[in-house]
Parts: structure tokens; C-alpha cells; sequence
């Protein structure tokens, strides 16, 4: 019987103001839910706000699980939707961490490119989200916020570009519940499949 395909769906630990991380609470909402895809195996864990822990997970995670996607779900203030990001920076990270840290020459990858995009098309997976009469509204962002968002998803896009994703929710209850927030997730996991499982298919 042939192995089946995983997806990985992290969300991150509390932080600051966000004492529950909609982020996580939306990822488990996510696992009770499920993918309701059979050939699928949905893996999700969490990720704490520190860039170190970060910067060791998300390759290992890689490593372990080889997943055809990996979407990371990280919680934004400002976010009155559910946002996916299109690209990630290798710089400014002079945010300190929970721990009070920041990395070492406040970058992600020394001499890695400026900026990575993800060759998954967000524009197309807003779209076909925005059709299914799902909860949430989804939009598309170039700009995840220089903080751990955006640099575990710089550490993973530079792991594989083709088959990593990031999306933002807004904290709980503006507007979303944690219910709707997972439902968002599942749809636009469906629409990134559609794009990612052709090109794990050629890998092989």
C-alpha cells in the first residue's frame, strides 16, 4: 500500500498580547476538522516564538516528515481576514523573540536571497476560496511582518519554495471564531493541493 502524501500545519505559542495564539487554537480547530482527504495525512504542531527554536524546527520538520506541503499559520493584529502571505524576507528581524532575543545579524539565512516567493499562486487560491461560501474572507499579502512569521516562513520557503505556504488569521473573535478559522484553513489547504501534488508527482 502506498505511503500517504502529508501536510504540515504549524501555528505558533502565546506571545506578548496574544496570551492564546489564535494561530494555534485556528490549527487545532483545523485537526478536528480534518482534510477529509483519505490520501492525506494532516500532521500539525506548534511552534514557539523564539527565533532559535525556529530556525532548528523547521528544517528538521522537513527532514522528518517530507510533507507534499507545509503551511505555517501565524496570528497578525492587523489582520481583519484570513491572509496568505506570497513571500518572506531574509532581514530585519530586530523584533526580540519571547525570550528577548533576536538573531544574529538580525537575518534568517546569512547570504541567502532578499526575498523568496512561494511558486504557490496565493491570487489563485484567494479566489477559489472566496467561491466556496466558506466563513471567512481571504486576501493575499506581500508582507508577513518581519517578526517569526515571517522568518519561519523565509527558513521554510529556502528549504522548498514550491511546496511551503503561510498564512495569517486575525486574533479570536475579530471577527472569526476559532471554528471559522479552521474552516478557512482546510479551504485554502484544498486549493493549495491542486497546485502542489502535480509537482510532488514530477519530484518522484
Amino acid at each position: 500500500m502506498p505511503k500517504k502524501s502529508s501536510v504540515v500545519v504549524t501555528g505558533f505559542g502565546p506571545f506578548w498580547e496574544h496570551k492564546v495564539n489564535a494561530s494555534w487554537k485556528a490549527v487545532q480547530e483545523l485537526q478536528r476538522l480534518g482534510l477529509e482527504d483519505e490520501d492525506v495525512e494532516l500532521i500539525t504542531l506548534e511552534i514557539a516564538v523564539e527565533y532559535e527554536t525556529a530556525k532548528k524546527m523547521v528544517p528538521q520538520l522537513w527532514k522528518e516528515y517530507d510533507p507534499c506541503l507545509m503551511v505555517h499559520v501565524g496570528v497578525s493584529g492587523i489582520a481583519k481576514e484570513v491572509t496568505l502571505e506570497q513571500q518572506a524576507h531574509n532581514t530585519g528581524y530586530d523584533k526580540p523573540d519571547v525570550g528577548f532575543h533576536i538573531p544574529q545579524s538580525k537575518c534568517c539565512i546569512r547570504d541567502g536571497p532578499d526575498c523568496i516567493l512561494s511558486q504557490i499562486n496565493m491570487s489563485v487560491v484567494c479566489d477559489e476560496v472566496n467561491s466556496t461560501g466558506c466563513p471567512t474572507k481571504t486576501v493575499v499579502s506581500y508582507n508577513a511582518g518581519k517578526y517569526l512569521c515571517d522568518f519561519v516562513y523565509y527558513t521554510s520557503l529556502y528549504q522548498n519554495c514550491a511546496q511551503t505556504a503561510f498564512i495569517h488569521v486575525p486574533p479570536l473573535g475579530k471577527p472569526y471564531s476559532a471554528r471559522q478559522l479552521g474552516e478557512g484553513l482546510r479551504a485554502a489547504i484544498h486549493s493549495m493541493l491542486k497546485q502542489v501534488q502535480p509537482v510532488k508527482a514530477n519530484i518522484l
